[in-house]
Order: C-alpha cells, then sequence, then structure tokens
C-alpha cells in the first residue's frame, strides 16, 4: 500500500509500505476513504531534524472496515466508519468522564507501532471504543461534500467545539476565536451552534474569515498582538471577551488571549502549545480571575452527536476543505498548506 512518511523539515515522502494486519484482537483493519493533512503535521513540516527513521504521518480518516480482531464485536466488514485522532478503550473511568484523549490504555497515530493514517489502509488499535459507525451511507455512491464533512469530524471541527464546550459558550456571552485554519473557524461555526450571538474572529486572511462570517462570525479583527488587543477591547467597550477560543498555539496567539478575556472570563486553548511555559500571573490570568482551560479534544466523546447533525445537514464542516489531492501528491498537500494555498487538504487514495 501507500503510506505518507516525513523524514524531515520539508521532506515528505509517499512510499510503499506493508499493508496492516491485526496484531491484538481488539484490532480492526480499515481501507481508508479520506484521509487529511492537519495544522499540527505542518509543526514536523516546519522543525524536524532531518532522519533515516521517517514518521509515519496522519491521525484523521474516515474508511471502511476490512476486517476486525476476535474482540471487536460491535464492528463488522463494510461498515463506513469515522476515525478519532486519538485510540481509546472508551470503557475506563477516564473515557467516562469524557477525556478519552487522556485514556490511560490509548494513544496516537504517527509511529512505528500504530503507523499514520495518511495511508491506503490503516490498522486500528481499540477498534470498538475508536471507530464510529456512519449508519445507511455507503461511501461509493456518497455525496463528496458530505465524505468531507464527516472527515472534518475526525479532528478539526470536533476540536472547535471542544474548545466552545470547555469555555462554556452559550447565549448572551460574548466570544473570541483567536485563529483563522480550520481549527478557528470550526470553533466559530460551534459557538454559534452552542447559541454564541456575538462572535469576534481573530485573522486576516479574508478568504478564510469570509467562511468565518458564513458561520456566525459578527465581527472579524485582522490585527495581530497589542493592536488586535485593542481592537477587540474596542469592540466590547473596554470590557473584553466572557470566552476566548485559542486556536493556534503560539505564544503571540496565547499573550492576545490574555489580553483581551474579561474579567471572570475564560480562555479555551486547543492549539497544540508550541512552548512549555506560559503566564498564569497576576497580568495575564490571576489579576482578571480568569479560568484557563482546554487541550486535545476528546473527540469520541462528541462523534455520535457529530455524526447525526452531519447526516441531518445541521452542521457542514466540510466546508473547510478546499483542496483534494490523490494520496499520492501528500508532498504537495503539505506544501500548499504551508504556504497558505490551501486552509485544508484532503487526500484520496
Amino acid at each position: 500500500m501507500l503510506a505518507t512518511f516525513m523524514y524531515g523539515a520539508g521532506d515528505v515522502r509517499v512510499e510503499t509500505a506493508p499493508d496492516p494486519v491485526i496484531l491484538q484482537p481488539t484490532d480492526a483493519v480499515v481501507r481508508v476513504v479520506r484521509a487529511c493533512v492537519c495544522g499540527s503535521d505542518l509543526h514536523g513540516y516546519h522543525s524536524m531534524e532531518p532522519t533515516t527513521t521517517a514518521r509515519p504521518m496522519g491521525h484523521e480518516l474516515i474508511g471502511v472496515v476490512e476486517e476486525t480482531g476476535s474482540a471487536v464485536p460491535t464492528l463488522r466488514p463494510g461498515d463506513l466508519v469515522v476515525a478519532p485522532f486519538a485510540y481509546q478503550d472508551n470503557t475506563c473511568s477516564v473515557c467516562r468522564d469524557g477525556f478519552q484523549t487522556a485514556c490511560p490504555h490509548g494513544g496516537f497515530y504517527g509511529n512505528r507501532e500504530t503507523g499514520g493514517l495518511q495511508a491506503e489502509r490503516a490498522r486500528i488499535p481499540m477498534a470498538d471504543g475508536s471507530l464510529v459507525v456512519v449508519p445507511d451511507t455507503d461511501p461509493a455512491t456518497a455525496d463528496p461534500a458530505l465524505l468531507a464533512s464527516l472527515l472534518a469530524l475526525s479532528d478539526v471541527y470536533l476540536t472547535g467545539h471542544h474548545a466552545a464546550h470547555m469555555g462554556r459558550v452559550e447565549p448572551g456571552k460574548t466570544i473570541t476565536v483567536i485563529g483563522d485554519g480550520a481549527v478557528g473557524l470550526s470553533a466559530v461555526l460551534a459557538s454559534r451552534r452552542l447559541g454564541a450571538e456575538r462572535i469576534i474572529l481573530m485573522g486576516r486572511h479574508t478568504d478564510r474569515t469570509d467562511l468565518g462570517r458564513d458561520w456566525g462570525a459578527t465581527d472579524v479583527v485582522a490585527e495581530r498582538g497589542d493592536e488586535g488587543v485593542a481592537r477587540v477591547m474596542d469592540l466590547t467597550d473596554g470590557e473584553g471577551s466572557h470566552v476566548v477560543l485559542e486556536a493556534v498555539g503560539l505564544m503571540p496567539a496565547y499573550e492576545q488571549a490574555f489580553g483581551i478575556v474579561r474579567p471572570g472570563g475564560v480562555i479555551s486553548r486547543v492549539g497544540v502549545p508550541q512552548y512549555e511555559e506560559a503566564p498564569v500571573g497576576f497580568g495575564s490570568l490571576f489579576g482578571k480571575n480568569a479560568t484557563l482551560t482546554g487541550g486535545p479534544a476528546p473527540v469520541r466523546a462528541y462523534l455520535e452527536d457529530g455524526i447525526a447533525q452531519v447526516l441531518a445537514g445541521e452542521i457542514d464542516p466540510g466546508r473547510v476543505f478546499d483542496r483534494e489531492l490523490p494520496l499520492a501528491d501528500a508532498a504537495e498537500a503539505y506544501r500548499l498548506m504551508d504556504a497558505r494555498e490551501a486552509l485544508k487538504v484532503a487526500l484520496r487514495p
């Protein structure tokens, strides 16, 4: 089969790899229908040291079950499934609390043990607790827009939803979303679904912020840094935002977040932090009685509802995919996203 590997910064290759096989009775093998490149994949694309031990890439897919282990009672060959970007047993106490990405028995894709999901086939560990069936849907005849929206549920849309959920978005609150990437735009859509009436989107790429407006953003702030903070404060009559959803993961975005959060407000971070230390003292969080929350989205906790909403036509998160390429052209997909020539690229086998 074909699979995508990263050998270092800017060095992505699609190579022939062995087909995955069942290693544990809880495994499933899935034929990939759609995969994609994530914004978080670009971190390695920028900074990975060259290596001869390539990193398997990809953590998002929809696919068709081809084979299951003996301990996978809820799936059968032919099922169309969505795979969350992490795998989990979905039965332990941590999973039952709704934080499946912290499952002590689970893990993440993109290593030699589990492989990556930017491939023609994938082995899914703990398949019974990880994969969710899309009912009554044949990928061979399904609308491509529907497949795109289902693919968005594997990470970006439900990560945006997680940001809004953890930030306690609700009617009557002013929400600011920092970042106009796929997750930030998804956070706009999710915030509108949760009843937010005032949504400020901080982003400067017009083609992206236009989608944000379609999805419910009432204001767009193109300025960054101190100018961006001043603009949001002006829009909120000097009070700041009740909820700030930070979808970038860089220190300047975090600094903007605590600069605009309202006293007593919430900062919810879902951008993977590219830093180890962040201010939490009097001038950032403490003085405002602000709450800091967020983390890796437990997509599995939200998947059944997300699938139902997509199938009912209530949400269309697949609009974040503005390009689709063959898997063999994965390196070009990375280049397009890195150059901001594409918002998010889907890959088809």
